[in-house]
């Protein structure tokens, strides 16, 4: 409206029909003013008076209203110490919505006038800074916001739609439900905002964002109303099957249960209660108390579509007088329930009770009241914030911020047998008890289209055990991929926002979600390849004791004396503790076998290339002393060549022995090898130790080889330099390929290799060298004789 400013603009007026419930507010109040001055106990011999105005839920019109309340009703205007304030109210019970209890506390506040709203819930009036002289008999929407984000949780609802009042009410409302939603881990796809006088153009853009969210949930903290103009609009074209969760402006309005596809609403409600009497007061009216009321009048008028007195309209008759309030259905005559009322009824009782403290002492058993006292209205200010009583069941007390205890019935839209649509209390809120304790359902609720099973309304779905959760980039932290865990880590639980590797020696499962101990691998008896390992192993010993069986039984034939027997046989024993001491490298490695395995194999290969050498340097010096006047053989005789083995294997002997006392080999676990498998493996302790063993076989094998070349080219008939030149050439090769192949084989294939080794270079010594033997001794007797020998070419 636009105003010239030269004309005096017209008063407020109230346009539109008349509230029933809000009707029923106020004669609630009536109600209880009355029971107050018919009380012996409480003010007695004082009554209590009341003036009752209609702000129509607008502003203009409140803040007219707390003008008329903090000035009085006198037509003339006093001044200075004439000021007698003589009709100033002492009290004022109101007003419904927020808005309107805001613009009215700043005014009456500065009179320091009490205002006990009964259903103002907006959290900002808890701000006694600016509004001190703000009570209320029904908690604040901080609680119902932090009421209905437990709600929410509790059903395990993350995605959901939001549409609030654009007034303080539900602002402040929606506001704190948001704070409560982040703290909760909810997420809100939309947000929309709207007031009733809002254009069409704006609800129907509310009710489209509603109609196409994926948003199974919306939560409307809406005035009732504001939620009448948007249920009218989404009936228009109702939407897909919601879950709607309702603020207690609404969810408790009996005028809202017609639209059907709301059906299933949950939310939370002011505690419904029982005022003995009251519904006789409001449904017992007679013709001339309606008269006597302009607002029961037009309520009367309305209800009926009669007229208590001529009119001129055409449309409506005279009312009769059969019309009975008892058999209207409207929110004036709901009396079943009874919550915000209670609400009224305690603001009245709370305000008769700050009077009584002011006015009333008691005395004897008696009380008696001083009515000729002046008051004004800070007393009442100052009393009104002790109380504590209870009326009818129900306790009354203010904290510090002017709020009562907060409690909240959790209520349900389920339909009946008869297809109309009731609310049912189906839990309870106590915000007053402890955290964990303060929601409780105990009853079944019906949901969305009539169903028994809770609704889902999640963005994604949870990610499951063994996946982790990775955010889409843009959207609410609801929205998320499912990633499975990388390799090596696990997430136990339900929308893991991070995978974790397991301990070293534990490996994810298949699914991973738990962490199973890795399996420990190490050459194993049961294994196939250690099978044919120590096949060949135990073969190649029986062929040993075997050629030392026949060697034995022909030891005085030519070819066995003729190759130095002692040294034979001794080589023939080194070969059998080579064969065998392959076996010390399979099964578990333990502190013992790791000393064992290598010490064993570095003194008998030792023992054995020694045995060799000897036998080369045997058949050198016996064709050097062929030659006349070389008498050399006398320096190389039976006692040098044993003192010769001996050295060279003690040499070796202390090698192993400096290297098991500095640093000897020891069993490990090798976690580096394999990522999902543990090796038992014998660590080398010092690795300087491990290649001065084989270096110095080596060094033995390649001297050997050296003098077998040189010995190749003498006379068949008096050496065997060839047989030993072929057997040196297999087991350099073997041992200069071994090094490779140990270094880059993994694992258990690293003891394999060795094994291989082993018996590769065992096996060429025994075939090369005593093989030939074997074969003439066994199949061609005719050849080792004497005579074949000495004439041989």
């Amino acid at each position: 409206m636009i105003y010239n400013y030269t004309t005096k603009p017209e008063p407020p007026r109230c346009t539109g029909s008349i509230d029933a419930r809000e009707l029923r507010f106020s004669r609630s109040m009536i109600f209880a003013i009355e029971e107050i001055n018919n009380r012996t106990d409480l003010l007695p011999s004082i009554k209590l008076g009341y003036q009752i105005y209609d702000s129509c839920a607008s502003v203009p019109v409140a803040v007219h209203v707390a003008f008329q309340l903090s000035n009085g009703q006198d037509p003339v205007f006093y001044k200075g110490a004439n000021c007698s304030q003589s009709g100033v109210v002492m009290a004022a019970v109101g007003e419904s919505g927020s808005t309107p209890s805001i613009s009215m506390s700043r005014i009456m506040g500065s009179f320091n006038i009490p205002q006990v709203s009964h259903y103002a819930t907006c959290a900002c009036l808890s701000d006694k800074q600016q509004y001190p002289n703000f009570f209320r008999t029904i908690p604040s929407d901080h609680f119902q916001a932090d009421a209905l984000a437990k709600l929410v949780k509790h059903f395990t609802w993350t995605w959901i739609g939001a549409v609030h009042s654009d007034s303080d009410y539900g602002n402040s409302g929606m506001a704190s439900f948001l704070e409560a939603a982040l703290r909760e881990g909810i997420c809100v796809e939309y947000i929309e905002s709207f007031f009733r006088t809002d254009p069409s153009s704006k609800i129907q853009r509310v009710a489209d964002a509603i109609r196409r969210s994926t948003a199974m949930v919306v939560v409307a903290f809406i005035a009732s109303g504001d939620m009448r103009v948007l249920l009218e609009e989404l009936a228009r074209d109702p939407p897909p099957p919601r879950q709607w969760i309702g603020s207690e402006s609404w969810v408790t309005d009996t005028f809202m249960v017609r639209y059907s596809f709301c059906a299933g609403a949950i939310g939370v409600a002011i505690p419904q209660s029982v005022i003995p009497g009251l519904r006789d007061f409001l449904l017992d009216l007679s013709p001339s108390e309606v008269a006597a009321s302009p607002l029961l009048t037009e309520f009367w008028e309305d209800a009926f579509n009669c007229h208590l007195r001529k009119s001129p309209a055409v449309n409506k008759g005279l009312c009769d007088g059969t019309e009975d309030l008892k058999s209207l259905e409207n929110p004036y005559t709901e009396t079943s329930q009874l919550r915000v009322t209670n609400k009224v009824y305690k603001a009245a009782y709370a305000i008769a009770h700050a009077f009584h403290n002011v006015l009333c002492q008691e005395t004897n058993d008696t009380t008696q009241c001083d009515k000729f006292i002046k008051l004004n209205a800070n007393q009442i200010f100052s009393e009104i914030k002790k109380i504590n009583f209870s009326q009818n069941g129900y306790h009354v007390s203010f904290d510090a911020k002017g709020e009562p205890v907060a409690v909240y019935e959790v209520v349900n839209w389920q339909t009946r047998e008869n297809g109309g649509t009731e609310v049912v209390t189906v839990g309870y809120y106590d915000a007053s008890l402890p955290i964990g304790q303060q929601f409780h359902i105990n009853r079944n609720i019906t949901w969305m289209e009539g169903g028994s099973q809770v609704p889902e309304s999640v963005c994604s779905e949870s990610c499951p055990p063994g996946t982790r959760k990775v955010l889409q980039k843009g959207k609410p932290i609801c929205c998320y991929d499912c990633i499975p865990c990388p390799e090596g880590e696990i997430s136990n639980m339900t929308d893991s926002p991070d995978c974790f590797p397991c301990p070293r020696e534990f490996w994810p499962n298949a699914k991973r979600d738990a962490c199973v101990p890795k399996p420990v691998e190490f050459l194993s008896f049961e294994e196939i390849l250690s099978i044919i390992l120590v096949a060949l192993s135990v073969s190649g010993a029986c062929l040993t004791i075997i050629t030392t069986v026949v060697f034995f039984r022909h030891r005085a034939t030519p070819i066995v004396r003729a190759n130095n027997s002692e040294l034979s046989f001794l080589l023939l024993f080194s070969l059998i503790l080579c064969f065998l001491c392959s076996l010390t490298f399979i099964g578990a490695p333990s502190e013992w076998s790791c000393m064992l395995r290598h010490t064993a194999f570095g003194i008998t290969f030792v023992l054995c290339i020694s045995c060799v050498l000897g036998k080369t340097i045997v058949v050198l010096m016996a064709f050097k002393a062929t030659v006349p006047g070389n008498n050399v053989m006398k320096w190389f005789g039976p006692l040098q060549q044993r003192m010769t083995v001996i050295s060279f294997t003690f040499i070796q002997v202390l090698i192993c022995t400096v290297w098991l006392v500095v640093s000897p080999p020891f069993p490990v676990k090798n976690l580096t090898t394999y990522k999902d498998k543990i090796i038992l493996e014998c660590a080398l302790g010092s690795a300087v130790g491990f290649w001065a063993v084989l270096g110095y076989i080596g060094l033995l094998a390649v001297f050997c080889f050296v003098l077998a070349v040189l010995a190749r080219k003498l006379p068949d008939n008096f050496n065997e330099a060839k047989m030993i030149t072929f057997s040196m050439l297999i087991f350099c090769a073997v041992w200069i390929t071994f090094i490779p192949a140990y270094v880059s084989s993994p694992g258990k294939f690293t003891v394999a290799v060795e094994i291989f080794a082993i018996l590769a270079s065992s096996f060429g010594l025994i075939l090369c060298i005593f093989a030939p033997k074997c074969f003439i001794i066994l199949f061609q007797p005719e050849k080792n004789t004497k005579k074949y020998l000495m004439n041989k070419n």
